[in-house]
């Protein structure tokens, strides 16, 4: 891990210099890099905990000046209420530019075809990612995946390369020894940058308490109506109505992650303070995502094969 913003004087001065420290200055000499390689680079931002972290890493590597890069979301259309409510809000808080690209726009282009529309949009949301890569020429998003949430994700390069189509091959990625990045493109090609792929949910969430970072409210334990179906516990929404004999039932649950409402499901928790959800990560032998997606559950919807195709 990358010491090159860390104090450099005395073994005192390191020995207090935690983990959450040396996550945070690799982290910001990650988003640097990116700021001086590229020329047009974007910071997606949904809302979630992930990407919120991401913004405070930002204030902290660019402030007290705008950050210089807009914030960029792809929204399906099909997103919890209180996380665009919040999403726009958060933006508006720092005064920086949200630009907002919906898969009903590529519905409507008809670039983005579904069988139903009670169908999870999540993996649609790569051909509306990639349009809006050649709208706005951008050369570099950067993005909060972690290399512990997936095996996929645990292949990921910080600097992720796409080719002209956006496309992501392991086996073409480039080396980054010495936390030595090379942001070079050739015409067509975009990065995938994530500056927190060394951190784990449980370092997110003790940063998030540490920072007193803001989020949705549906991170924090309440009570909704679900079923249970094939180990979820499924949210009961217009979008994802029982199914036939399926009871429907009130819980305390929280969500681990957020997305698409017909693929994101709640876990059962009291955890309703971030010291309860710390104490409750830490004790967690399920992935969130492994917890939460419903698309994540079968390998005809891996992770890996939507990468390649272009997802986040």
């Amino acid at each position: 891990m990358s010491a090159l913003l860390a104090p450099s004087s005395t073994p005192d001065t390191a020995a207090r210099f935690d983990h959450l420290d040396w996550l945070e200055s690799e982290a910001i000499f990650i988003l640097r890099e990116v700021a001086a390689q590229c020329a047009a680079p974007a910071l997606l931002f949904s809302g979630g905990k992930d990407s919120c972290v991401l913004l405070r890493l930002a204030e902290k590597a660019f402030r007290p000046q705008r950050f210089g890069f807009p914030l960029l979301h792809i929204d399906t259309g099909h997103n919890f209420d209180e996380v665009i409510e919040f999403r726009d809000r958060r933006a508006a808080e720092l005064g920086e530019r949200l630009v907002v690209r919906s898969v009903d726009d590529s519905i409507r282009r008809g670039t983005v075809r579904l069988r139903g529309e009670l169908d999870s949009r999540n993996a649609a949301q790569s051909v509306t990612l990639l349009e809006a890569i050649a709208e706005m020429k951008f050369d570099a998003l950067i993005g909060g995946a972690r290399r512990d949430e997936e095996k996929a994700r645990a292949k990921e390069r910080v600097f992720s390369f796409r080719d002209s189509f956006g496309q992501w091959e392991p086996k073409q990625q480039r080396p980054e020894c010495w936390d030595l990045y090379n942001a070079h493109l050739h015409p067509g090609e975009h990065l995938r940058v994530f500056p927190i792929s060394n951190w784990t949910e449980l370092d997110v969430w003790q940063y998030i308490e540490r920072e007193r970072l803001a989020l949705p409210s549906l991170y924090f334990s309440h009570r909704r109506e679900v079923v249970r179906r094939d180990g979820l516990l499924v949210p009961v929404t217009p979008l994802t109505p029982p199914k036939a004999g399926e009871a429907v039932e009130t819980a305390s649950v929280r969500f681990r992650t957020v997305g698409d409402i017909t693929c994101t499901c709640p876990v059962e928790s009291d955890a309703a303070t971030l010291e309860q959800i710390i104490v409750e990560t830490a004790g967690a032998d399920v992935t969130e995502r492994g917890a939460t997606r419903m698309d994540d559950q079968t390998s005809d919807a891996s992770m890996e094969r939507r990468k390649r195709e272009g997802y986040f």
